[in-house]
């Protein structure tokens, strides 16, 4: 049976530590994060929004979406990139060329280059743990507990029970990817 796994970040939960970042380095030996977080709400990184005691500042990790249409795969010419059987999107770095079509294709800016491999790299929604049955390394390292890891066709996961009961939202629905990461928002903004 066909797996759609993925996440769904909680808002209200992500503090912005960017463990997930540092856990995707760990587990990846990666020089850099494929896990991004976005400070909302605020000026700039450090600072809240709004003038006190009404303070907000919200996070949104951005990592690859493992969409189930994926652009980045169809961009590529030598097929370096595939949609597995259980959902994740994978790059062949030993395929890859280093072309960088497929950094054009994604929508969610979610593949960088490695100028030192002089290859694209991208989060593989940590394949290797996932088929020995663990989860992704950024799900256990998360402080904030704001990652939740499952597959979307089961209706008794934690991320199918999420979405069909919260106001979930995934990025740039229009794009017509079907993306496998979701975000529930804040409950209300977050006092400083």
């Amino acid at each position: 049976m066909n797996k759609h796994l993925g996440f769904v970040i909680d808002q209200e939960r992500c503090i912005g530590c960017e463990a997930c970042t540092v856990a995707c380095i760990k587990e990846n030996l990666g020089q850099s994060g494929w896990i991004r977080v976005a400070t909302l709400d605020a000026p700039c990184k450090d600072t809240p929004a709004g003038t006190f005691p009404s303070l907000t500042m919200h996070f949104m990790p951005i990592l690859c979406n493992h969409c189930q249409q994926p652009p980045c795969a169809t961009a590529c010419p030598l097929e370096a990139i595939v949609k597995s059987n259980d959902g994740p999107v994978i790059l062949n770095q030993e395929t890859c060329d280093g072309c960088q079509a497929c950094l054009d294709a994604c929508p969610y800016g979610a593949i960088q280059f490695n100028d030192q491999k002089d290859k694209a790299e991208k989060c593989n929604l940590c394949h290797h743990r996932i088929e020995k049955g663990f989860e992704p390394f950024c799900v256990i390292c998360c402080e904030g507990q704001a990652i939740h890891f499952g597959d979307f066709k089961d209706p008794d996961s934690i991320v199918s029970q999420m979405v069909a009961s919260a106001k979930c939202f995934c990025l740039k629905p229009d794009e017509g990817t079907d993306p496998a990461v979701y975000y529930l928002p804040p409950n209300k903004p977050r006092g400083l």
